[in-house]
């Protein structure tokens, strides 16, 4: 009885027994979770037929994207700040506006 107290005080008991325990009850809890969400996607996973077509007629292609750059002026470009926080889009961009056109004056 004496021997059976003492392990039941011991390290094994009160730190090792309670940690095996939250890691096979962790993976058999997040197996659970995981399925739920597997489960949820297969319900809300099916497409509408018409959102389907339309996806098939939107047909943009590698090649076509290229023909689009290939087409564009890279080589004349201006860098233009944005507005910082705090600072207001459209009265920075008037004074960019205005920079610009007088500069061209």
């Amino acid at each position: 009885m004496e021997r059976l107290q003492k392990l039941w005080r011991g390290r094994t008991m009160t730190f090792g027994v309670p940690l095996l325990l939250y890691l096979v009850g962790g993976s058999f809890g997040l197996r659970e979770f995981a399925q739920i969400r597997y489960d949820v996607h297969k319900l809300h996973g099916k497409v509408d037929p018409a959102l389907k077509e339309k996806l098939k007629q939107n047909t943009v292609t590698l090649e076509s994207e290229y023909e689009k750059l290939k087409k564009s002026d890279l080589d004349n470009w201006q860098n233009i700040r944005g507005p910082r926080l705090g600072e207001d889009s459209r009265t920075v961009q008037k004074q960019q506006r205005e920079a610009l056109r007088l500069k061209a004056e």
